[in-house]
């Protein structure tokens, strides 16, 4: 398994789920960022499981040792090393995972893969616990934007039939993403958390679990980053978003709502304003040609439910090659989507931190 990505600044993770440790390695950081560890432990608890109802119970502290890279919390152009460790496991609730996969988890494809020998303890290496070292070289890297003027923040856009109305595509506020960035469950409207926590309540109550769509822009961004064809803004970020487990779907601006558009309904014109070339509207999410346009870039993330379940599900017995009846044990949200909020943060801002670079 290689768990490596980028060009400029290149993140290698590390570990499993129910291992000794998870980490990550960030190389070609540059040399000077100040890092301010505060805000990087806040990005890490809200991402942390066992903080709230809505999640799983199991209760990680996910606090991040640093292993090299950084001298007085500035960064020194080595590679930064970071390590944490896993603390609440409980490995017997898998034993039956590893002759009966799980239906819609990576269980059996991983199976044949790797001929078995994959550690599906907690899903191994390809289990939600990975996206702590993503949340942390994101927050690394969102710092790093920060001084270059640029703001990246998100929010809870779905679950399950529950919505709220997204960003305006072509007037995002940097202190609406910041009060975003600040909150456990992140929405615009503060009347949409009790309507998305009864969903998930709901689903929860019959041993199931629900899906949902997260939002996320960042504003700041001038005219010009990316290429076209397979260098382009979309497909870096993309690339990145689709490491992150459950994500099924990745859209910019309008998206699949193209599709059933016509152009004079929906193309950015262009217009000067305050002396400069700017767009009157931002249907693209920010990015045109796979180069950013100077709009603020928008991009939705969709989420499937969690597959493991505590309802009983149909699989099959790996060993006797007959169907069987799958109860699956161990601590899972019945949401995944307020705790990956931060990390889908952390996947556009470490891809445009690349870009730009």
């Amino acid at each position: 398994m290689s768990s490596v990505i980028g060009n400029k600044v290149k993140l290698s993770v590390f570990g499993e789920s129910h291992g000794e440790a998870i980490g990550c390695v960030i190389d070609g950081l540059p040399a000077g960022i100040k890092l301010d560890f505060d805000e990087i432990y806040k990005d890490m608890a809200r991402r942390a499981p066992g903080r709230d109802g809505a999640s799983t119970p199991r209760l990680e502290k996910d606090i991040p040792k640093i292993l090299s890279g950084v001298i007085g919390n500035v960064t020194t152009g080595a590679p930064l090393a970071m390590l944490i460790e896993n603390t609440n496991v409980k490995s017997g609730d898998y034993e039956n995972i590893m002759i009966v996969p799980r239906p819609s988890h990576s269980d059996y494809p991983a199976f044949v893969k790797y001929g078995g020998f994959n550690d599906v303890r907690g899903g191994g290496h390809f289990s939600g616990r990975l996206t702590a070292p993503l949340t942390f070289a994101g927050a690394v890297a969102k710092q790093a934007l920060a001084n270059r003027g640029i703001t990246v923040g998100a929010h809870i856009k779905r679950i399950g039939e529950v919505s709220e109305n997204g960003f305006e595509l072509n007037c995002i506020d940097k202190k609406l993403l910041r009060s975003l960035s600040d909150k456990a469950f992140a929405v615009i409207c503060p009347e949409s958390e009790e309507k998305m926590r009864a969903e998930i309540e709901k689903y929860k109550a019959d041993k199931n679990s629900v899906g949902g769509e997260i939002e996320c822009a960042a504003i700041g961004l001038e005219a010009g980053f990316g290429g076209n064809m397979f260098d382009t803004v979309e497909g870096e970020l993309s690339r990145l978003l689709f490491s992150i487990p459950a994500v099924k779907g990745v859209q910019f601006g309008l998206g699949f709502g193209f599709a059933s558009a016509n152009a004079k309904a929906v193309n950015d014109e262009y217009e000067i304003k305050d002396g400069r070339v700017a767009l009157k509207s931002n249907n693209n999410g920010g990015v045109i040609g796979g180069i950013t346009s100077g709009a603020p870039l928008v991009v939705s993330v969709a989420f499937k439910p969690t597959p493991s379940i505590a309802a009983k599900q149909n699989s099959v017995n790996l060993q006797t090659m007959e169907n069987a009846e799958l109860e699956i044990k161990g601590r899972h949200d019945p949401c995944i989507v307020p705790r990956a909020v931060p990390v889908v943060e952390a996947a556009v801002a470490l891809g445009l931190l690349d870009t730009i670079l």
